[in-house]
């Protein structure tokens, strides 16, 4: 499962300029997001091998700010305990997840959350992730619930996915022109270190 995977990856967190000093430093930690449509989870996000698509992102988040500037931190990660969710068994307990989020929502009676389209979006990539995010946490609860101890249900230090994104690459391709891959660390004991990147082109 998860234990196959090489450990150590880099990844780059996307942020203002003056929280991601700060982190280097050590003077501060980076920000661990839980919006209702992140689709890994609750975590700490970064880019798995990719400072560029890290740049964009907060140039895009910071684009009409009059005081952040974007910036980018680079970062050291043991992946340790990781639900990959490019990994074919990972993907079967999500599944497994996704029924039991079904069995509960329905006993509440409450309806599922949809991952829906940013509006618009012309590339319809469902970037707003309700029911992955919904999911995933579920996941992390059944976990939790079930207590210590037991191996096979052992807390997940991070949450690594495949995300397509953007236009075709070229016409009539299968990639995709935004595509990358993203980390979500639960565990900050996961980030090793923090480095300020070279600059980026």
């Amino acid at each position: 499962m998860s234990r196959l995977a090489t450990s150590f990856v880099l990844g780059y967190h996307g942020c203002d300029e003056a929280i991601g000093l700060e982190a280097i430093r050590g003077d501060t930690a980076l920000i661990q997001s839980d919006k209702d449509y992140d689709w890994l989870g609750p975590g700490a996000y970064f880019w798995e091998s990719d400072p560029k698509r890290a740049w964009e992102w907060a140039e895009a988040k910071f684009a009409t700010s009059t005081t952040a500037k974007p910036f980018v931190v680079g970062a050291v990660i043991d992946l340790r305990h990781c639900l990959d969710l490019t990994n074919r068994e990972d993907l079967g307990i999500v599944r497994l997840a996704y029924d039991s989020f079904v069995a509960t929502q329905t006993m509440a009676g409450l309806p599922l959350p949809e991952n829906r389209n940013v509006k618009g979006d012309p590339n319809s990539d469902r970037l707003l992730r309700f029911l992955d995010r919904a999911v995933i946490k579920h996941l992390h609860s059944m976990i939790d619930s079930a207590g210590e101890g037991v191996p096979e249900l052992e807390p997940y230090d991070t949450v690594r996915g495949m995300f397509t994104e953007g236009g075709e690459l070229y016409p009539g391709a299968g990639y995709m022109q935004r595509s990358h891959t993203q980390i979500a660390v639960r565990n900050t004991r996961c980030i090793l270190g923090l480095f300020l990147p070279l600059p980026i082109r």
